[in-house]
């Protein structure tokens, strides 16, 4: 892609607040969870083919205001959280506009289906020899 983390840096906008789990007293003290918000219309680093693509993958990340946002809560220092929820946007955004390659239909080959069918033909034999009665 033709992006990376200090590309999308200038772009996203934080927001800060106090986060639950570890930390003891410094959950209580410590603005450490992240909130990052990513506006896609706005971005420069995309052309307008790839926003529609992202805008329409990424509809259910997107907020009321048409933002992708990426939370971050796992770390006890807000500056990893910040780290964090960069490297998740930028996968986001990687996994977003990747494009699969369109598959193409092939047929087996005359070796593989002659193949299966002596295989079939070798099942059926066995079969048809169990089948015989206890005559002893």
């Amino acid at each position: 892609m033709n992006f990376t983390k200090d590309d999308l840096q200038k772009e996203v906008t934080y927001k800060t607040s106090r986060s639950g789990g570890k930390g003891g007293q410094n959950v209580n003290k410590v603005s450490s969870k992240v909130e990052l918000l990513f506006d896609i219309a706005q971005s420069v680093l995309f052309t307008d083919e790839q926003k529609a693509l992202l805008l329409t993958k990424l509809q259910s990340r997107l907020n009321r205001d048409g933002h992708l946002q990426v939370m971050s809560e796992e770390e006890r220092s807000q500056y990893l959280n910040k780290e964090r929820a960069l490297e998740k946007l930028q996968l986001i955004l990687t996994h977003a506009l990747h494009q699969r390659k369109a598959r193409k239909a092939t047929k087996p080959s005359k070796a593989m289906i002659e193949a299966r069918l002596a295989n079939k033909k070798l099942q059926s034999a066995k079969k048809t020899n169990r089948k015989g009665g206890f005559d002893d």
